[in-house]
């Protein structure tokens, strides 16, 4: 998810009750939020490094462990040092720890929501696991979030100018409350969807050919619509899904064929880049292409990310061989136009 989602996801936890655990708590959970996000630093490396290190190490569940305790104990010490305010609870070590535990694993659970996914178990694996039934970026769970956190702000401001008694920190404990539990509906509801739309997907025949597996992937504004991806023994098939619809049969889809092994497409797939991106890519498919300037232009896709009719290429490892098929160069983008033939 985003980082303004996580923070007030943060947020939120505090104001349902964990700020008054210990000093510095609200401190702590919007650090840790966003903490697992410390390995964006691999983005500097460009290219292939960011598949290989982004959502690693600090996205599984010893990583965010040992995160979460980095950072209680930083906060604890240097919180020591500092005069406390008046009224303010001691400054405890381990509800500082179990603050910074529950909101670096809350980052990694919105994670895998998304069909990025995370590596919950490394070091031990690198297996890629997502629920794919989130956006990255959620504008519904935002909406929940902002008015959540927010109106409290404004009733207390109101109740401030009539007069009224109400609790400011009860108006705000209940906001934050409605803005977690909208979050775990929508949730439910885009995993009932989601649940729909695979089970559409695997109801039919592609080209005479049996599904071998698909996948389906959220649109941000419609719950309800998803983004299909079918793989046959011969071919992937990208198609537009509407739960709402009882029947996708007669729904255009664009057909995409395999290749067929060739030595340059072999040749491709030794290559460590290759193998990274191999590893990370759900729906791989490889366009082999001869270049220009004699050698072959090979360029690895993973379709999840794919729109039915688009004309850009969305995550795509190039790999550039001589006639000798030689690395020459290799490069990794987000997204890039279709090559011309």
């Amino acid at each position: 998810m985003d980082n303004l989602t996580h923070t007030l996801t943060g947020i939120a936890l505090g104001q349902a009750g964990l700020k008054h655990k210990t000093r510095y708590a609200m401190l702590a959970l919007i650090i840790a939020s966003n903490l697992p996000d410390i390995d964006i630093v691999a983005a500097t490396k460009g290219g292939i490094n960011y598949l290989a290190d982004h959502r690693g190490i600090t996205h599984s569940l010893l990583g965010l462990t040992g995160l979460a305790g980095i950072l209680a104990a930083v906060i604890f010490f240097l919180g020591r040092r500092a005069s406390p305010k008046r009224r303010a609870p001691p400054v405890s070590l381990k509800w500082l720890f179990l603050i910074c535990w529950t909101a670096t694993a809350c980052h990694v659970l919105m994670d895998f929501t998304n069909q990025y996914g995370i590596r919950p178990f490394l070091p031990f694996s690198g297996h890629w696991v997502a629920w794919d039934i989130m956006p990255i970026i959620e504008p519904y769970l935002l909406f929940f979030l902002i008015v959540g956190l927010g109106l409290p702000i404004i009733l207390k401001l109101v109740t401030e100018e009539v007069g009224a008694g109400k609790s400011a920190s009860k108006m705000a404990r209940k906001g934050a409350l409605f803005s977690l539990y909208a979050m775990v509906a929508l949730w439910g509801l885009r995993d009932l969807s989601h649940r729909r739309a695979l089970s559409m997907l695997n109801a039919r025949l592609y080209g005479g050919e049996l599904p071998l597996q698909s996948g389906a992937f959220p649109s941000p504004l419609n719950p309800f619509q998803w983004n299909g991806v079918v793989e046959t023994a011969s071919s992937y098939y990208l198609l537009d899904v509407d739960v709402l619809i009882s029947n996708i049969g007669d729904q255009k889809a664009t057909r995409l064929y395999k290749p067929d092994s060739s030595p340059a497409l072999i040749a491709a797939e030794k290559t460590a880049a290759a193998k990274i991106f191999l590893n990370f890519a759900r729906f791989p498919l490889a366009t082999v292409r001869s270049s220009h300037d004699s050698g072959f232009e090979v360029y690895f896709r993973d379709l999840r990310f794919a729109l039915p009719g688009s004309q850009l290429w969305r995550f795509v490892m190039e790999i550039d061989l001589d006639d000798h098929l030689r690395v020459r160069g290799q490069s990794f983008s987000f997204a890039r136009e279709k090559p011309v033939r």
